[in-house]
């Protein structure tokens, strides 16, 4: 009888063991999930105000104005606009 309580004992200690064991486990998991959750939404901030600058950036008055004075780029006059067609275009669109 005496053998059978000390087995019992060690399961019940190993059981207890155990469930702390996995109790510890999941608040760490618990407390790692958080810390994801709150770094992803920093990030979603961060990826929205950068998503914000990049269209104040792009907006074309900009680039039309960074093309002009860093580039030394400007509008094609007319006279020398050369307007590429395909032979039998004019076919195809009437038929």
């Amino acid at each position: 009888m005496t053998r059978l309580n000390l087995v019992l004992l060690v399961a019940v200690v190993v059981s207890a063991m155990y469930l702390v064991h996995s109790q510890y486990e999941t608040r760490r998991l618990f407390v790692e999930h958080e810390k994801k959750l709150k770094e992803a939404a920093q990030l979603e901030i961060a990826l929205e105000r950068l998503t914000v600058e990049q269209r104040a950036q792009a907006t074309p008055l900009r680039v039309a104005r960074l093309a002009r004075d860093q580039l030394q780029m400007r509008n094609p006059a007319p006279g020398i606009t050369q307007y590429v067609t395909r032979p039998g275009l004019a076919r195809e669109a009437s038929q």
